[in-house]
């Protein structure tokens, strides 16, 4: 079936794997692969932002997150799973299409909450994104 399973998480919103990861795991547990889990921290989106943050933020955030998936993984998979983490800064979406060609997946995973029509009009979202260009299918959880 799936060798590779990419999961991505919002480790500040529980919502993003509360329900795609209990699935992620079953698939894979099927096929016995590997479940790759992705979270970005995102970046300042342009420099006039980036001025507002403390010069080492980008390591403080990176740092924070690293600990926050590690307790993730810890808590959420179980031991017979085979599970491999990874920790990116930047545009989720960048990072999420890198991470599937990285790590050979060939099902991504993610969670999403139901669209706002003037949001997803004016700025989309990462699922979407993430979708319209992946070279491989995405399994969509609603929140």
């Amino acid at each position: 079936m799936f060798d590779n399973i990419l999961l991505t998480v919002d480790l500040s919103d529980p919502k993003s794997w509360e329900k795609a990861l209990p699935q992620a795991i079953d698939m894979i547990r099927l096929s016995k692969g590997t479940l790759h889990i992705l979270s970005v921290v995102p970046d300042m989106g342009t420099p006039l932002v980036e001025g507002f943050f403390p010069a080492d933020y980008e390591k403080q955030a990176t740092g924070r997150a690293a600990k926050a998936l590690e307790k993730l993984v810890e808590r959420e998979v179980p031991d017979d799973v085979k599970v491999k983490q990874h920790l990116k800064f930047g545009k989720i979406h960048r990072e999420a299409l890198k991470t599937i060609k990285k790590s050979n997946a060939d099902l991504v995973v993610m969670g999403s909450e139901h669209p706002d029509s003037l949001r997803e009009f004016l700025v989309g979202s990462n699922a979407d994104r993430i979708v319209r260009r992946s070279p491989v299918s995405v399994l969509v959880v609603r929140a």
